[in-house]
Order: C-alpha cells, then sequence, then structure tokens
C-alpha cells in the first residue's frame, strides 16, 4: 500500500508504464485515493496497468523503483484486494542502476525481497531504445508534478582545504582517487548487467510457457479433429456394411426367385405377367443399391482422402507446428531410461499416442520389457511372491539402465536371488 505522510508524499510518485514510455504520473497520495476507491479512471477500465512507485530526494534524484501491477475493474477502480507494501519494498530493495544519484533502491519481478509478492511484480525493458529506466529518469527530469527541488549546498571537501605537501602525495592522492572511481563504475555496470540478465531470463520463462500453452491447445485441437474424422470414417464404414449386407440378401431371394421360376414350368407361363413384372421392379432395385453403393465407396474414398490429407497437411505458418517442423523450435520430452528427447515433427503424433512405447522404441526394447524395467525403476522393491501371493517388498537396488535389467534377478533380494 502507499502511506499517506507528509515525507513520502513530497518525493514519491507513480508513473504509469505503456510500451516503454511513461504515459501517467500521479504523486503517492493521488495514488493512495485511487487505492482507497474515491475515485477511478473510466480510461483503465478492466485493464492490468503496469505503475512504478518512484522515490526522491529532496534534489529530485531517483532513489528507489518498485516496479508493480495492479489491475483495474469496469469501472476504473482498482483492485480493492490489491494489497502490495510497495513503500516496505522500496525500504529493502536491492542495488540498481544510476540514475543520477548514485545506486538506487530496486525491486520488480527478478529482484523481489519477499518471493511472496514476486508475482504482483514486473521486469523492466533494458534494451536500446525501450529502456524503462531512461524514460522514467526522463520524466523525473521533467518533473510535470512540479516537485519543489532543494538545491543542497556543496559541502566543503576536504580536497579543497589548501595544505602543505609533497607533489609525491597529491598524486598518489589523484591515482588512489581514480582507482576507486573505476572500481565503483564496475561495480554499477556489473549490477547492470546482472540485472538485464535476470529480467532476460524471466522474458524468456514467459515467452517459453507461453509457447507451450499455444502447443498445447494446438495439439488438442487437431487431436479433437481427428477423432472427429475417424468417427465420421467409422460411421460410413457400418453404413457400407449394412448396405452391402441388405444387397447380399436381395440377390438372394432374386436367385431363389430365379429357382422357383424354373421350377415352376407351366405355373411360369401363368403367371409370366406378373414375374416379368417383379424382375423389372427388382432390377430396377438392385440398380439402385447398386448406385448407392457405389455413392458410398466414393465418399468413403473421399472421408480417406481427407483423413491422409489431414494427417499430412502443412502445419499454418508463423504456428507452433510450424516452428517445430522448420526446427527452429524443438519439443523436448523426457522419459525415464531415455533421458531428454528432442522431438522430430515427425515423430510427435507417434510420441503423444504412446510415450511408453515411444520411449521403449528409442532404448532398443519392446514394450513389455521396458514396462517391466519401469515398474522396477519407480519400485525398486523385490517382487518375489510367496505362494499366498504376497510379494515380499524388500528394497533392492534400482538399475538405472533399461538394457541392464535382468527380470526375476535384478528384482530379488538376495534372500530370494537363489
Amino acid at each position: 500500500m502507499v502511506s499517506a505522510d507528509q515525507s513520502t508524499d513530497g518525493y514519491a510518485a507513480v508513473f504509469f508504464m505503456d510500451e516503454g514510455q511513461v504515459v501517467r504520473q500521479m504523486r503517492a497520495s493521488e495514488f493512495g485515493a485511487f487505492l482507497d476507491g474515491y475515485v477511478g479512471l473510466s480510461d483503465l477500465a478492466e485493464t492490468d496497468v503496469k505503475a512504478v512507485l518512484v522515490e526522491l530526494d529532496p534534489e529530485l534524484r531517483v532513489q528507489a523503483l518498485v516496479f508493480f501491477r495492479i489491475w483495474f475493474d469496469e469501472e476504473g477502480r482498482a483492485d480493492a484486494n490489491w494489497n502490495v507494501p510497495i513503500e516496505d519494498l522500496a525500504k529493502r530493495g536491492a542495488k540498481g542502476p544510476d540514475l543520477g544519484g548514485g545506486a538506487i533502491r530496486l525491486v520488480c519481478r527478478s529482484q523481489c525481497p519477499e518471493p511472496r509478492f514476486a508475482d504482483e511484480l514486473w521486469d523492466p525493458d533494458m534494451t536500446p531504445g525501450n529502456n524503462h529506466f531512461q524514460a522514467i529518469r526522463k520524466a523525473v527530469d521533467g518533473n510535470s508534478l512540479k516537485f519543489r527541488k532543494i538545491e543542497a549546498r556543496p559541502a566543503r571537501r576536504e580536497e579543497d582545504i589548501p595544505v602543505l605537501s609533497a607533489d609525491s602525495d597529491s598524486a598518489d592522492d589523484d591515482e588512489d582517487s581514480g582507482t576507486s572511481a573505476d572500481r565503483v563504475r564496475l561495480a554499477q555496470v556489473i549490477r547492470e548487467q546482472r540485472l538485464r540478465i535476470k529480467t532476460l531470463q524471466s522474458v524468456h520463462r514467459d515467452t517459453m510457457s507461453d509457447l507451450q500453452r499455444e502447443h498445447r491447445l494446438e495439439l488438442q485441437a487437431l487431436r479433437g479433429e481427428f477423432a472427429e474424422i475417424e468417427q465420421k470414417y467409422e460411421r460410413q464404414r457400418l453404413s457400407n456394411e449394412q448396405l452391402k449386407k441388405r444387397l447380399s440378401e436381395r440377390n438372394e431371394q432374386y436367385l431363389t426367385m430365379q429357382e422357383q421360376i424354373a421350377e415352376g414350368g407351366e405355373a411360369k407361363e401363368r403367371e409370366d405377367a406378373n414375374t416379368n413384372a417383379e424382375m423389372v421392379l427388382l432390377r430396377e432395385q438392385l440398380d439402385r443399391k447398386q448406385r448407392e453403393l457405389e455413392l458410398r465407396d466414393d465418399r468413403i474414398v473421399a472421408l480417406e482422402q481427407e483423413n491422409h490429407d489431414l494427417r499430412n497437411q502443412e502445419p499454418v505458418e508463423n504456428s507452433i507446428m510450424d516452428h517445430l517442423k522448420k526446427q527452429s523450435v524443438f519439443l523436448v520430452a523426457y522419459q525415464p531410461g531415455a533421458g531428454h528427447v528432442t522431438l522430430k515433427f515427425e515423430d510427435i503424433n507417434t510420441y503423444f499416442a504412446n510415450p511408453v512405447g515411444y520411449a521403449a522404441q528409442r532404448c532398443g526394447m519392446n514394450e513389455p520389457a521396458y514396462r517391466d524395467w519401469l515398474e522396477h525403476y519407480e519400485h525398486p522393491v523385490c517382487r518375489y511372491a510367496d505362494k499366498n501371493g504376497s510379494p515380499c517388498g524388500e528394497p533392492v537396488m534400482r538399475i538405472s539402465q533399461p538394457g541392464e535389467f535382468r527380470p526375476g534377478v535384478d528384482d530379488r533380494c538376495e534372500q530370494h536371488k537363489a
């Protein structure tokens, strides 16, 4: 939270950031009013805002920065459940870059003194042309909030007092001063580079998380489409079998009728007209069923082609599957015994259909043997069973390599190996 005491309010502000720029500024007391719900910001309705608490000294030099997030509801009011002690965090921040008044106290997602608040913070961007620290320093120098700047009287340095000394002593003092300044600058550069590495690692983790989530969604969608096509194909196949069965029954009826006509003799001559009419009707029905069967066969061929096209279709450009196929992005899976396996584009469906079978193949084993070793690897106990079927359960040494596992030997304790 932001306190409203005079000492803090006089030299503390909250900056709202967007795309590397300061888009809104307010004093700490004004921000406290937003937190109390007295006023709202309609232009920030339903927005997750990236903000920065900026603490200044009387000479308007940045002393501390806290990069935090805050949500504004549909009425533009600050989240009532937001309760991050940003002022307390600012007092305990680690050293950051020098913004004109020495190394600042910095609190961000990658550098938070209280890990439980890390998810409520964000990391600044330090890339050239989009540097948040430069944007904040520029806004502070502009002083649009009209803070009263108190110029400090320059203290008379001890080295300004004229003293009598030898030339060699003065040279030594200058050399020591230069060495100390170089060390300070070097330490500052190292801190900034470490901070940039931490922020880049955080961005990388977030990017990988987003890519994995998108990949999971795409795989789920593809699996759903494939299952739907398989169901459609199965329905058509069953329908075709039923149609063939009915056609076979009609053929048998037709043959039986022909036999009856042949045996009828005189009856055939008396009922020749009726028989011919039935024959014509049956031929028409037979032709119609034959055409239906051909149409069904064509539909089955089309569905099989569609199924084949979906299995081998090119992924959408710039999608996760496209990056996987071009190998600009790699999908890595882990299976015991096989270790971390980089999946080729052609192996992705095979792996997700049967991960255990895929791992067994990579280990050069059949699936039952691999599953037998996997059971031993996950539970390395003696599997000898007595007459009642109760296992021994005595812990045994785990065999970490599937090819070295010997069933009946490595899964037995010393007592039951014999």
